[in-house]
């Protein structure tokens, strides 16, 4: 048997990291919106005729090999971790290679792992029979990747990987609800840069600072994410009504905003980027994912995209990412 996923990263665009427990339930209303990209995170499980189990990343250049017998030592093996604890949740009972490679940049704050989280989830579920409904597949995804990174894991980025298209995701006390969003892509397509930093982040250090201190009370960060969730509401009216002056004022007002919240959301080379960009067609910078690195999306003047993408490019020798939204989510077939 040969079984074959993929799921779309994403763009976040206003309320990251308010999708973070607790975070949320301490901001009545509190809303995410983003958008899911095709760079995209694939996932593939060929079944042997051994009881061999082989896990290997692509990206990571990384590979290893087990048992059946031996895959109660996968919950706590470090090798490929994400890949492994999977591996011992789900306990398949036939051989298998699971091979993993992601379209996206290493570290680009596109929600990668989260993505590839769901992947695997979604081919591992049809390797063990389909054991469980895809409604359970976000809460298992965030429960194994809080397992590996050790701090609570946001849920924004499962919703773009399972769903894909633009959502605006609310969550409350009930609940966590999906909105699909119905508005004018092209546009957003045509008007916003996606360039990689070349300095890839790690989301558990920035976002966990930032949480700790919401927790411990700090009066401040209350307040800033109060504004948060406000941008995020706000930016959904703007994106339904197809208003872009509107989007392009919420989301210039978003970046200083999420800048007090941590020095580190921006780097120097991140900084020259911002400032090149602005200097040449872009009305807003909205660093993606906790920031420290990885990816910046620019949403640029009606007809400016192209001169955003050569001077970044070309000046700065920025990779710029070609991307479409991809309005399909997770997919899984059997070959």
């Amino acid at each position: 048997m040969i079984i074959e996923s993929c799921a779309p990263t994403r763009v976040d665009l206003a309320g990251g990291t308010i999708d973070i427990p607790p975070l949320f339930l301490f901001h009545e209303d509190a809303a995410t919106v983003n958008f899911a990209v095709d760079l995209m995170a694939h996932c593939r499980i060929e079944t042997r005729d051994d009881d061999k189990i082989v896990i290997e990343s692509i990206d990571r250049a990384e590979k290893f090999e087990t048992s059946l017998g031996k895959i109660s030592q996968l919950k706590d093996e470090l090798r490929l971790e994400l890949l492994s604890k999977l591996v011992y949740f789900f306990k398949p009972e036939v051989g298998f290679t699971i091979t993993t490679k992601s379209e996206a940049p290493a570290g680009a704050g596109l929600g990668g792992s989260s993505t590839l989280n769901i992947a695997c989830i979604g081919a591992l579920n049809r390797l063990v029979g389909n054991r469980y409904t895809p409604d359970k597949f976000i809460p298992i995804a965030a429960n194994v990747e809080t397992q590996v990174i050790k701090v609570p894991a946001g849920f924004q980025d499962y919703y773009s990987a399972q769903y894909g298209g633009a959502a605006c995701i609310h969550f409350r006390s009930d609940g966590i609800e999906r909105e699909a969003l119905d508005f004018d892509t092209k546009t957003l397509e045509e008007r916003i840069v996606v360039c990689y930093t070349g300095e890839p982040r790690n989301s558990g250090t920035n976002n966990w600072e930032i949480t700790k201190r919401h927790i411990d009370g700090d009066v401040k960060t209350f307040v800033v994410f109060e504004g948060i969730r406000d941008t995020s509401l706000n930016l959904r009216e703007a994106l339904l009504a197809n208003d872009w002056i509107k989007t392009g004022e919420i989301l210039k007002a978003a970046h200083p905003q999420r800048k007090s919240l941590s020095p580190n959301i921006t780097t120097p080379q991140m900084n020259l980027l911002i400032k090149k960009a602005e200097n040449n067609g872009a009305i807003a910078t909205k660093v993606c994912g906790a920031g420290g690195g990885g990816c910046i999306a620019f949403f640029c003047e009606e007809g400016r995209k192209n001169d955003v993408e050569k001077v970044l490019a070309k000046e700065l020798e920025a990779e710029v990412l070609q991307w479409n939204l991809c309005k399909e989510g997770l997919t899984v077939k059997e070959l």
